[in-house]
């Protein structure tokens, strides 16, 4: 059975271009106009993935990635025509796993899709535990002690690399070929932004840390 990606653009000319290019990659493709259609969309068919622009009358993009991302883990692919780093965190803020600026290359974008398609497929029955923490990938469930945590697909793959090196310190670079993919530009502090999100949703009652810092040279998963 194809993936199902939903692309969601005002302008038809995007939407047309990118449902018959995925398309022609074996994909399903559905498209919409407008936040609020995409929402609607998203909650009646809960696509594989979503490729969403930013820059959208009513209803931006930064809004639809934020319900999305709060509703579960589907990865989501921002469009943006701003190329400051600051309009990119933004956009990493709202829960997007990834994001590419107008006008892009169609092989750039069909290589990101199958990037984060890639970062879904997991071994069976493959699971992790390190002190209270626990992930199992055939699930792709997370938990700390009996508690459930909702993750990303970003900050699910971020912690499964850290509990395959326990104890390990990684740098920033090894972190991002890990997690992102070699060869793609990021906003500088991409991965510190999601070392933030998975302490906050690791530590959300109050647990101890777990990812430590190590100063000028990254971070490790570590109890002290």
């Amino acid at each position: 059975m194809s993936a199902n990606i939903l692309v969601v653009d005002d302008d038809p000319k995007i939407t047309d271009l990118l449902r018959r290019a995925l398309a022609l990659e074996g994909y399903s493709v559905q498209t919409a106009a407008s936040g609020t259609t995409a929402l609607e969309h998203a909650r009646a068919h809960e696509p594989d993935l979503v490729i969403l622009d930013i820059l959208m009358p009513g209803m931006d993009g930064l809004e639809v990635c934020r319900r999305v991302r709060a509703a579960g883990d589907t990865p989501i692919l921002l469009l943006t025509a701003k190329d400051e780093v600051t309009d990119r965190v933004r956009g990493l803020d709202s829960g997007a796993d990834d994001y590419l600026v107008k006008p892009f290359a169609l092989d750039e974008l069909l290589a990101r899709v199958r990037a984060l398609f890639r970062r879904r497929e997991t071994a069976a029955g493959e699971a992790f535990r390190y002190a209270d923490l626990a992930l199992d990938t055939a699930t792709r469930t997370a938990r700390r002690a009996n508690r459930e945590i909702l993750l990303s697909t970003t900050e699910f793959e971020l912690l499964r690399y850290f509990l395959r090196h326990p104890r390990r310190v990684l740098s920033r670079d090894a972190i991002l070929n890990a997690v992102w993919g070699p060869g793609f530009d990021r906003p500088t502090n991409v991965v510190e932004v999601y070392i933030g999100y998975l302490r906050s949703k690791l530590e959300a009652r109050g647990e101890g840390r777990l990812i430590q810092t190590v100063r000028g040279a990254g971070y490790v998963l570590r109890e002290v």
